[in-house]
């Protein structure tokens, strides 16, 4: 049995553990079932699911959402349309989102499927800066699908530029003893006598 300030009350009799915590005005609350004999504590119960609520809304704050949106071809999407919703798919995986791109086929559209993975296949080749396929092309349906996710970061070797290395150090030419005028003694070697 722990008490609310988190001492230790030792092993405490079920009816001497509840008039423990009513004298106290607070609550015994089973901790640990599993344990041999249970753990229990005296804590106002209140006030531990409000704090347990706080913590999870703090968490859920920190969270990142990740939404998946999509953009829809046609197997005749022509190439203006192509770039438009191309470039919104860049955007998105800029931003974090992840992409399904969608080739929607109608009738005897059906029996040219590989109309629609050049489609998607392009699309690959032109986001293959932002993005990383998470989902190779299958068909469902009518429908032919991929799915692009924002390309991971390899750590911060990108964010920090490599340590210049630095220059060597400069050495001073000492002039021979012969170069000097008289009558000055001729200079100590480099690093003797200062």
């Amino acid at each position: 049995m722990i008490g609310e300030e988190g001492e230790q009350l030792g092993v405490l009799d079920i009816r001497d553990a509840i008039r423990a915590a009513r004298e106290k005005g607070l609550d015994l609350v089973e901790v640990a079932a599993t344990a041999d004999p249970p753990v229990c504590r005296i804590i106002d119960f209140g006030k531990f699911q409000y704090e347990a609520k706080k913590k999870a809304n703090e968490a859920k704050k920190k969270q990142v959402t990740i939404t998946v949106k999509e953009v829809k071809f046609r197997p005749g999407t022509d190439d203006h349309d192509y770039d438009y919703r191309m470039k919104h798919a860049r955007e998105w995986l800029e931003e974090g989102d992840k992409v399904k791109a969608t080739i929607w086929f109608r009738g005897r559209e059906m029996t040219h499927r590989e109309l629609g993975s050049r489609i998607l296949e392009r699309l690959e080749k032109d986001l293959v800066d932002v993005g990383e396929v998470e989902a190779r092309p299958r068909m469902e349906g009518n429908q032919m699908f991929i799915i692009v996710g924002p390309k991971r970061r390899k750590g911060a070797a990108k964010d920090h530029p490599a340590p210049q290395p630095s220059p060597a150090p400069k050495t001073e030419v000492q002039p021979s003893p012969a170069n000097k005028p008289e009558g000055q003694p001729p200079s100590p070697p480099a690093g003797e006598g200062q």
